[in-house]
């Protein structure tokens, strides 16, 4: 074990929760609180194990598809958003959706159509398979083409390499998607930029307030769910700024003590869909093995704020005005 007078804590801020995220944990809650259990939700409303069995708890049914979903009931649409498909099929159902898209990720998807209606090649930076991918694809499937690493980017081909623009996953690494592009223009030098940054601001602070903390670090911590793409990016950028180890974890009790073992300063953060209280947690249990000293990091402050969706907006006024 160290030696507990020189231990330390180095405790990265900004973490957690983003706008995005907290926006649509709040529209599931708000629909348990208005309507009552149960609510349907397609795919996980957020990456992040502990919220999905909360809200669970609470009377959230989490479906895959919106064709598990009985005709006429209720279903939320997760912050990674859905496809025009998507949409399609729940109204076929007539399912009354509530859109708990990130408007950021909202914000992607329309320079999607008007990238196709300009009759462009997108080439979309991101991970085949997540749902943020699959709904922003999913808005100009034949015009879009998934490019998932800078070494891809060596390798696709385009119909016409002078109508090429690129767009990114929101959550990805800052420098893997500059390096992609970088790839990309050298291959495509007329590739057109989007209108602005793709990545969320969320995800960049995050990975600013580890690359500040991580060259002091013995060994990073980020707590968040293997699925959390943001999460997973936090290990790579702590490991590429410094840190002599990283690990990711869903919860404190996953901690392996044996990560301590000659560690005299530990860095922790959080992916943007993990409630501080998992944070929390976790603070408590090194405190309880000789890491009580915390220092607080900061890079950034973040008030951006995102009203709730139109649908739970109408519901309240609605329920406030029969009241």
């Amino acid at each position: 074990m160290p030696d507990t007078t020189a231990t330390r804590v180095l405790l990265a801020a900004p973490r957690g929760y983003c706008a995005g995220v907290d926006r649509a944990v709040i529209a599931v809650e708000k629909a348990l609180e208005l309507h009552g259990a149960p609510i349907y939700v397609r795919k996980e409303i957020v990456h992040n194990k502990y919220v999905v069995e909360t809200l669970s708890e609470r009377g959230a049914i989490f479906v895959n598809e919106t064709d598990e979903v009985p005709e006429g009931a209720r279903v939320v649409f997760s912050a990674h958003g859905v496809s025009p498909a998507v949409r399609e099929g729940a109204a076929e159902r007539n399912l009354l959706t509530i859109d708990a898209t990130c408007p950021l990720v909202t914000k992607v998807h329309k320079e999607a159509v008007r990238f196709a209606k300009s009759e462009q090649t997108i080439l979309l930076i991101g991970h085949e398979g997540h749902e943020e991918v699959e709904g922003t694809a999913g808005e100009a499937p034949e015009h879009t083409i998934i490019v998932n690493s800078p070494e891809e980017a060596d390798t696709i081909e385009v119909p016409d390499p002078d109508n090429v623009v690129w767009l990114s996953q929101t959550t990805l690494s800052v420098d893997e998607t500059m390096e992609t592009v970088r790839r990309l223009r050298e291959r495509f030098p007329n590739l057109q930029n989007p209108p602005s940054d793709d990545i969320c601001y969320a995800t960049q602070n995050r990975q600013v307030a580890v690359k500040k903390l991580a060259p002091e670090c013995d060994l990073v911590i980020i707590v968040g769910s293997a699925n959390s793409s943001n999460s997973v990016r936090l290990v790579e950028v702590a490991l590429q700024a410094g840190a002599r180890a990283s690990y990711r974890i869903d919860r404190a009790a996953e901690l392996d003590e044996s990560w301590l073992d000659g560690v005299t300063t530990v860095g922790v953060s959080s992916g943007a869909s993990v409630p501080e209280i998992l944070v929390r947690d976790l603070l408590d249990r090194l405190a309880g093995l000789g890491f009580g000293s915390v220092e607080e990091v900061t890079t950034a402050t973040e008030d951006l704020m995102f009203s709730l969706p139109r649908e739970i907006r109408a519901d309240m006024k609605a329920k406030a005005a029969a009241s």
